[in-house]
């Protein structure tokens, strides 16, 4: 149950969470999801209402499809059209010429869900898989030891506890206590500028133009509920605030946004006021032995379209599956160690596009020939493809160990499959989290290769009815094709090599993680 304190005795799980954000969550989820013994601890006693963000980009989107979660994360019955769509703009540094349309195959192109709804979802979810969850679990200490990782917590009522799992994982945000503890660098440039978002009901909501404005003092960016609470955000470029964690004022923040628009703005009932940075740092290892790593306490960067989320969203879909496969005792040598490989590139190219879009938000004049530049740039179709490739997750393509296979490390995109049990989308073949050997060209000496890992892959004999041309596909279950076969002699000894390199060894079944 959520909170968990009905005694003084808490059982050790097999994986603990540091963190109970989205990104947390999701992952107790992915892992209760293969019978994972896995405890959330959260310092906060109730969840934010608070949205930070509230953009899921294309992979992400892709990604939770294949869980049967992109329906549940959008609020109010409205749910985002699949339909192919001619264009989804989007910005880049404050210019609104991105095309995301181009680089999406599987659409949509853009979810809207705010983050403290799709963190409830997947708290939700992880419950109901059996996850446990404690409140006011403040961790003070983190310590490896030979087998197990043990960590030091404050109760609600201020009283310590010990619990101890054989793998932890943080998910507690820039200020990350468990990376701070384990000893991993943080590394990356500090902030140059501040920046201030809150909640305000205004009088007059005409006293500040809705969405993203450039003056020559910064920028405001406005979501305006006449009825409601408007969130606001100013970015202040003359430099970093002195004391990072110092409270933001009313008035700081009422002056705050009329100074960098040049007029009243009258408001009352602030709430959620908060100070951040364009501060960019990315953990050097996303593991060191037992502990692991995954959203802002691996990267933190300035939020530029809600990428941090998405890319912490991402990190839990991919270390979910290998994290289980090592606790249930199949994981092959080198598999978590992958996380690391496959999701720090990433991160770091986060880190770098955003970087260039802080540079084109400057207001100084002496920036406009840069953004007229970037905006002529975006409409050319190399141009505009590279970077949507980057902001939406699209172009991210991982190593497989084939480099002469066209389809390893690619994510797969849905389509229709005829099976002898109906038609069924390849989605829904991955909503329990287990990699899928997909056979679309009847071959038997395949199927019979696969027929050793049974218990861990499913062997699906269809026909696609649109985009696949492989005799056959292995799916991981976070989407990405590990191996594809094109009809080649080495086929089935090829099947045979991924298959052990992602999915382990048979004959090692049952032993511990």
């Amino acid at each position: 149950m959520d909170a968990g304190w009905a005694s003084d005795s808490i059982a050790d799980p097999d994986v603990l969470i540091v963190g109970g954000g989205p990104v947390g969550m999701l992952l107790a989820g992915e892992l209760a999801l293969h019978g994972v013994r896995t405890t959330v601890l959260e310092k906060e006693l109730v969840p934010s209402d608070e949205s930070k963000a509230g953009t899921l980009h294309a992979r992400t989107a892709q990604s939770l499809h294949r869980r049967g979660l992109l329906e549940a994360v959008q609020p109010g019955g409205y749910v985002a059209s699949r339909t192919p769509q001619a264009h989804s703009r989007f910005h880049f540094g404050g210019l609104f010429d991105l095309d995301l349309a181009p680089v999406v195959e599987e659409f949509p192109a853009i979810v809207g869900s705010p983050q403290a709804f799709a963190e409830a979802v997947f708290a939700d979810r992880a419950l109901v898989l059996g996850a446990t969850v404690l409140r006011g679990a403040e961790v003070t200490d983190v310590c490896e030891a030979p087998g197990h990782v043990a960590v030091t917590i404050r109760r609600p009522d201020g009283r310590p506890a010990a619990l101890r799992a054989s793998w932890l994982v943080g998910c507690d945000g820039a200020r990350s206590v468990t990376r701070a503890k384990s000893g991993i660098a943080f590394t990356g440039t500090p902030p140059t500028m501040s920046c201030l978002m809150g909640e305000v009901r205004l009088p007059d909501p005409r006293s500040i133009a809705s969405g993203w404005r450039r003056t020559a003092r910064g920028w405001t960016i406005a979501w305006v509920d006449p009825g409601g609470h408007s969130r606001i955000g100013t970015y202040d470029f003359r430099g970093s605030h002195p004391d990072r964690a110092a409270p933001v004022t009313f008035e700081e923040f009422r002056s705050e946004v009329e100074r960098i628009t040049g007029q009243a703005v009258p408001m009352r009932a602030p709430r959620h006021l908060s100070r951040f940075s364009d501060a960019a740092f990315q953990a050097e290892r996303y593991r060191s032995g037992r502990v692991l790593l995954a959203g802002d306490a691996a990267h933190v960067h300035f939020p530029a379209g809600g990428q941090g989320l998405n890319t912490g969203l991402q990190d839990a879909l991919n270390l979910g599956w290998k994290l289980a496969a090592c606790v249930r005792g199949h994981a092959p040598d080198g598999l978590l160690d992958s996380y690391h490989s496959e999701r720090h590139p990433v991160g770091e190219r986060v880190l770098a596009n955003v970087s260039v879009q802080v540079a084109l938000m400057n207001p100084d004049p002496s920036s406009d020939g840069l953004r007229r530049l970037f905006s002529d740039l975006l409409r050319l179709d190399q141009a505009n493809a590279y970077l949507a490739g980057m902001v939406s997750g699209t172009d991210i393509v991982y190593d497989c160990g084939r480099p002469d296979d066209p389809l390893a490390g690619r994510f797969v995109p849905e389509t229709r499959l005829r099976t002898s049990g109906g038609s069924v989308s390849l989605a829904a073949l991955l909503h329990a989290g287990r990699p899928v050997l997909l056979d679309l060209a009847d071959r038997a000496d395949l199927r019979h290769a696969a027929a050793p890992w049974a218990d861990r892959v499913d062997v699906v004999p269809a026909r696609a009815q649109e985009r696949l041309t492989a005799e056959a596909l292995l799916l991981r279950p976070d989407g990405y094709a590990a191996w594809g076969a094109m009809g080649g002699a080495r086929d089935v000894e090829d099947l045979s090599v991924a298959l052990g390199r992602w999915f382990g060894d048979p004959g090692e079944v049952g032993l511990p993680g």
